[in-house]
């Protein structure tokens, strides 16, 4: 059985920074123990990416930097960025805020969109399935979700993402070794929280989404930013963590926007970028060097060596006046003509004085020697692309989709909602019977709509919500996008059928409709067969548009339902009567009467007469008497509606 070991600090320690680096050793010791992490995993991997250059299409017509007129259309984000980071080191890359951090890392990670030029390779091979189950890559935003625990968030990311040949309860001991590594251990039954809800600190959050891609005992750690937002002490734990991480034998790459000088000498390497370009790449050691080679020297001896390069990075040289500033219109040029030309020094400098060394350095080793991603052809893995069954993801996303929902679907403010307008229209319609005819239909199609709109615009909210959570794990190659849609749509069952069902029964009998056992269960089944449509045009909706489109669209179609429903107009012109033939809505009224009242019920339509309920004006003009076709026609919008909201999934880019 596996142990881990927890080593307090005395108080007698000589410093923070000492006694951090005691905890990373202790880490990285206890870490080699773990006989968990499969050995598929532990295979080092030396990361190289050689004349990186990416270009997007720029939305104005004006450069970015400079706000120019500018003819080009594109924006280049990288230009000529080369690296390597091999096992055991821990590359950081700095640079101001627009300087392209997020977009090398997305692309050393397989996340970014369009076609990347240059060269990347994994120990000598592409991207491929296999490098991404040995890649962790944590995000700048912590995407996790809110209302699960430290604990079920790690244990459920484990069940996903290690191997069927571990038993159920190795996954669990796994994460829980993962929070005794991580320093977890105080917050284990904590809920993660959010800006709306108390739970754990940033600092915590961050080690949890550390945590989650620690679980497969990564060959390659990529990390944007895994300090934004943290005090110095908490971005020294952290930092400590990855450099033990690092000395287990993993190639750890990360994003910083502004290291302390502590945080610094953590790095071995380090590549500074400005506006794209690289001005420096290489080990931290030598920076110093290297800028005072080429002219620029800090004007203090002590100073934090990040400071300095952000400075260099943002256009400011201690060989400037800070305090010149222009004085007119051709001093504005002249002084955007300087900025320019420091720029292109320092990038010129970099291409002459540092190109070579580092392509020198990436080429050291013939075993290394990379693999370009244009002009050549993928590798052949054999290994399987998805490391669980398909079942086993279904049945951890349902259930962890039940245990995130539920305060959801059964908050106080939805049981109140419902079961107040229950209630209410129970008293509206209290005991009605044949001689009110007229507000007996008008509950039915009360029914109809309300039980239509309401879930559709619970629905819409959906895929919006989880798109960044689904992106973020998809990419990670945690579960087949299947096996989630199917989880999520039998997850909603339990979840969005229970509250139309205590509606139902509630006005069912409040509002005097027939006493009959059989119209009773008939009316809730044709209920909930409405709102599992009107769910399912939702979820379409929100998978195919942005949040607000959906929103407005969604009240347009319940409108139209609503006018063609076959209640307020009964003789629709025959140029836009077409329109009562999509609406779901129609034919759940359709239904609802057709259970309700037999062909040969009579009413009181006088004193002393009596007419068939099916000659009712309002219940004329539906056209009732083809149940089955329109229990088919609701049959093929459920289906129908589902498989949109699947395909409009599919279409998304998952990077």
């Amino acid at each position: 059985m596996l142990t881990s070991t927890v080593h307090s600090k005395s108080p007698g320690s000589a410093s923070n920074t000492s006694s951090t680096y005691d905890e990373a050793r202790t880490q990285n010791q206890n870490q080699s123990r773990l006989s968990f992490f499969h050995e598929e995993s532990s295979h080092p991997i030396t990361l190289k990416f050689e004349d990186l250059a990416y270009t997007i299409k720029s939305q104005s017509g004006q450069d970015c930097n400079l706000g120019l007129p500018n003819s080009n259309s594109t924006r280049t984000l990288l230009s000529g960025v080369s690296g390597v980071v091999r096992p055991g080191e821990m590359l950081a890359m700095l640079g101001p805020s627009g300087s392209g951090k997020t977009t090398l890392i997305s692309a050393l990670a397989g996340r970014l969109p369009g076609k990347v030029l240059g060269c990347i390779t994994y120990g000598g091979q592409p991207f491929t399935s296999s490098i991404k189950r040995k890649t962790g890559f944590v995000a700048q935003d912590d995407v996790l979700y809110p209302h699960l625990t430290v604990i079920e968030t790690l244990s459920y990311a484990a069940l996903l993402r290690l191997p069927n040949n571990l038993t159920r309860e190795e996954k669990i001991q796994q994460a829980e070794i993962i929070i005794t590594e991580l320093g977890l251990t105080a917050c284990r039954d904590c809920i993660i929280g959010s800006p709306l809800i108390r739970g754990v600190s940033g600092g915590e959050r961050k080690r949890v989404s550390i945590g989650q891609e620690m679980l497969v005992n990564p060959s390659l750690l990529l990390l944007d930013e895994p300090t934004s937002g943290l005090d110095s002490t908490t971005a020294l734990r952290i930092m400590a963590t990855l450099k033990g991480l690092a000395r287990g034998g993993r190639s750890v790459v990360t994003t910083i926007h502004q290291p302390s000088s502590r945080l610094y000498w953590m790095f071995d390497k380090v590549v500074v970028l400005s506006d794209g370009c690289p001005i420096y790449s290489g080990h931290t050691g030598r920076v110093m060097e290297y800028f005072s080679s080429i002219g620029h020297v800090p004007g203090f001896n002590f100073v934090n060596p990040a400071d300095f390069l952000l400075d260099l990075a943002n256009d400011v040289s201690p060989n400037r006046n800070q305090d010149e500033q222009p004085q007119d219109h051709q001093g504005r040029l002249d002084y955007i003509g300087d900025y320019i030309s420091i720029k292109q020094f320092l990038i010129s400098s970099y291409k002459t004085n540092l190109q070579h060394l580092v392509k020198d350095d990436i080429y050291q080793h013939a075993e290394d020697t990379t693999i370009g991603i244009q002009g050549t052809s993928p590798v052949k893995s054999c290994d399987k692309q998805w490391t669980t069954s398909w079942w086993m993801q279904f049945k951890v996303l349902l259930k962890r989709g039940l245990r995130e929902r539920r305060h959801e679907s059964y908050s106080r403010l939805r049981i109140f909602q419902v079961m107040s307008v229950s209630v209410l229209s129970g008293l509206m319609w209290w005991h009605s019977d044949l001689s009110q005819l007229q507000d007996q239909v008008g509950l039915l199609f009360f029914f109809s709509i309300f039980w239509g709109f309401y879930p559709l615009s619970n629905a819409i909210f959906t895929f919006p919500q989880e798109r960044p959570m689904l992106i973020r794990e998809y990419s990670s190659g945690m579960y087949r996008l299947s096996s989630y849609y199917f989880a999520r749509m039998a997850g909603d069952l339990p979840m969005e059928l229970v509250l139309p069902t205590i509606f139902v029964t509630v006005t069912y009998w409040m509002g005097g409709l027939k006493p009959s056992l059989v119209t009773y269960l008939l009316t809730i089944v044709i209920i909930l067969f409405n709102v599992l449509v009107s769910q399912g045009l939702g979820l379409a909706l929100g998978a195919i548009l942005d949040l607000k489109q959906a929103t407005t669209l969604s009240s347009v179609i319940m409108l139209v339902f609503l006018l063609a429903g076959g209640y307020y107009v009964r003789m629709i012109p025959p140029f836009i009567s077409w329109l009562k033939y999509i609406s779901f809505s129609h034919y759940c009224y359709k239904l609802l009467v057709e259970v309700q009242y037999t062909k040969n019920e009579v009413y009181e339509c006088g004193i002393g007469v009596h007419c068939k309920v099916f000659d009712f004006p309002g219940i004329k003009f539906l056209g009732v008497g083809n149940i089955w076709w329109d229990v088919a026609a609701l049959g093929v919008m459920l289906v129908g509606y589902r498989l949109i909201a699947y395909a409009a999934l599919r279409m998304i880019k998952f990077h």
